[in-house]
């Protein structure tokens, strides 16, 4: 069956036996309460999913099976010579709630070579959509036309016992994951090189290949890639992209078109959109001050008069953390250590210093730090993937490990069809005024 997948099988029967055992003791808990405020605000707050991969917690940020993300940059395996972690090993963290070991990184990065080829009608539908289709328009369109190649689908068709779910499940998940860089390579290479192509180098691990067929070469941005695809992988369940893949596995559609549509959530400004929208705003900052390197003063004076136009800032404030993202210290460390002159770095750098004072002052900002997004493409244009329409894809490849590894156990745990109650707002006043029960089916 595969090393990684017996594993898997084994963790997975465990906690499908803890969690029966939980239901048959505790299934009538309460847990939490509901307000009215957050039916009509985004369900914030509302706890509905259990989600095994990953945790947010306010203050320390994401942790991946219980490890920070400094504890992360630490303890996973790296490549040799070099000291960012291997995306490979967060997988397996992931998937399999232990920490891997140097052979069981390998392993990963070798299956995932073998089943990197994307058959040749996919970028034939690629190529068939306009120049100018936004980057991820390409990248979901691409994947759908991979779905033909979905083993759960196909094996669904043909009467498939719902205690192999799992299995065809994670066979796609690998599957998808190792063409995804292949795939958004190409995407890249297409757009903005003029379709100079570059073949896949089989010796390489699966951020640094990705790298490679981006066109850079150069091994500082290879070990940016492995930080990118790592602190970018996932962010609990209830954020749009991780709980749209979840929402439509939970309809038994299989992967791919799980992944798609979880990929169209990203696609939006208020998810991984924002990456973009940070580059964009610093380069009209700069534009408008007429200056590559503005000083805190000046930034102080565009931020205001970005508020008072009833703007954001963007790539800062967040929905759950209350402190700065880790992953914004991930990659400011990242960049003191390889790039500490480069002017954007160090207009990010000097951002961070004087928006949070701003967004205080204003007394209605629950989180005035900084989140992942308003590093992650500045780091990039110094190596000069300054085309910044493009980085959503980068953040989709790498959500893509997240989100398969919950879908994963999705299919493992055996969860039904995810189906909450909705109510109208006549219904709520009738409610409010003791006149119905809202809740029920």
């Amino acid at each position: 069956m595969g090393v990684l997948k017996d594993r898997f099988k084994a963790k997975s029967d465990i906690v499908t036996a803890e969690i029966k055992d939980l239901l048959k003791e505790h299934g009538d808990k309460v847990i939490g309460q509901v307000y009215l405020s957050q039916i009509y605000q985004g369900m914030r707050g509302i706890t509905g999913l259990v989600t095994e991969t990953s945790l947010l917690d306010a203050q320390d940020g994401i942790r991946f099976r219980g490890y920070s993300i400094p504890e992360l940059r630490q303890k996973l395996p790296k490549a040799n010579g070099g000291n960012e972690p291997l995306p490979e090993g967060l997988f397996y963290l992931m998937l399999v709630g232990d920490l891997p070991e140097e052979e069981d990184v390998q392993h990963i990065t070798s299956v995932w070579q073998r089943r990197s080829h994307v058959p040749n009608y996919v970028f034939d539908t690629i190529e068939s959509l306009p120049i100018n289709a936004h980057p991820m328009t390409q990248f979901v369109v691409a994947i759908m036309a991979l779905q033909t190649e979905s083993r759960f689908a196909k094996q669904y068709a043909q009467g498939m016992s719902k205690k192999d779910y799992w299995e065809a499940v994670f066979d796609d998940a690998m599957d998808l994951i190792a063409r995804l860089p292949r795939i958004a390579a190409y995407i890249y290479r297409r757009k903005y090189k003029n379709g100079d192509h570059i073949q896949p180098n089989g010796l390489l691990d699966w951020a640094g290949n990705f790298a490679h067929m981006l066109g850079y070469e150069n091994f500082e941005f290879q070990e940016l890639m492995r930080l990118y695809m790592t602190i970018h992988a996932d962010h609990e369940g209830g954020n749009v992209s991780a709980h749209t893949t979840h929402l439509v596995g939970s309809a038994l559609s299989d992967p791919y078109l799980c992944l798609a549509a979880g990929m169209n959530g990203l696609a939006g400004p208020l998810h991984g959109l924002a990456n973009q929208e940070v580059v964009k705003w610093i380069f009209e900052m700069r534009e408008e001050l007429k200056t590559e390197m503005p000083t805190k003063e000046q930034i102080a004076e565009y931020v205001k008069k970005t508020l008072s136009e009833g703007r954001v800032v963007p790539g800062y404030g967040h929905a759950v953390l209350r402190q700065t993202d880790p992953r914004f210290i991930a990659q400011m460390e990242f960049g003191k250590r390889h790039i500490p002159n480069d002017p954007l770095v160090q207009t990010v750098w000097n951002i961070y210093e004087v928006v949070p004072p701003i967004l205080q002052a204003l007394g209605k900002v629950k989180n005035p730090w900084p989140n992942v997004d308003a590093h992650s493409g500045s780091l990039l244009v110094h190596f000069g993937l300054k085309e910044y329409e493009y980085y959503t894809v980068l953040f989709g490849v790498s959500r893509s490990l997240g989100v398969l590894a919950s879908l994963c156990w999705d299919r493992a745990l055996g969860y039904p069809i995810e189906r909450p109650k909705s109510v109208t707002t006549a219904l709520v006043k009738r409610w409010l005024k003791g006149e119905d029960e809202i809740w029920g089916d």
